[in-house]
């Protein structure tokens, strides 16, 4: 984080958004006994974490988080989990990552699920910054930001508590 990023959304929140999203995954899945919270690699995955434990928190759900491996920057890439298939057959699953803005790392990140008999495919951002190239829309958003193509907006979860946020710079 540089001195010139403002601060758009502070530690308490995000919790709040990511709490939120927690709420609505549950009343949307609230039949379910298992889900999978399946995270982008990177801040994605934290933002997957956090938001399987506060599922776990609210509700009797087993919320699991699971990382989806895959370099953000090859177009197609080599996409693998941290589990078995096995895992995520037949299962409710919500697919994270920090920002959606042209839908991307979402469209190539849903791909292998695809090929698995899933009960419910849905998405969840923390920023939704709605420069869509991809037929791509999140389920959950946290906090829609309209900005320049130019700005850049970052997710810091896993670093301080008092770096926590969203910054526009």
């Amino acid at each position: 984080m540089e001195l010139t990023d403002n601060q758009i959304l502070n530690q308490t929140q995000v919790l709040q958004k990511i709490k939120r999203i927690a709420f609505e995954i549950y009343e949307n899945n609230f039949e379910e006994s298992e889900i999978i919270i399946a995270g982008i690699k990177g801040q994605g995955y934290s933002f997957a974490k956090l938001l399987a434990e506060m599922i776990g928190n609210i509700s009797s759900i087993k919320a699991i988080a699971v990382l989806i491996d895959m370099d953000k920057e090859v177009p197609n890439p080599s996409i693998t989990f941290d589990c078995e298939d096995s895992l995520l057959e037949q299962k409710a699953i919500v697919v994270v990552d920090d920002v959606l803005n042209t839908g991307r790392t979402f469209a190539y990140g849903l791909s292998p699920f695809l090929r698995l008999h899933v009960k419910r495919l849905q998405t969840a951002v923390i920023v939704d910054r709605g420069y869509h190239r991809f037929p791509i829309a999140a389920n959950y958003i946290g906090y829609e930001l309209s900005t320049t193509i130019n700005e850049h907006v970052k997710v810091i979860l896993d670093s301080p508590p008092e770096e926590m946020g969203v910054y526009l710079s």
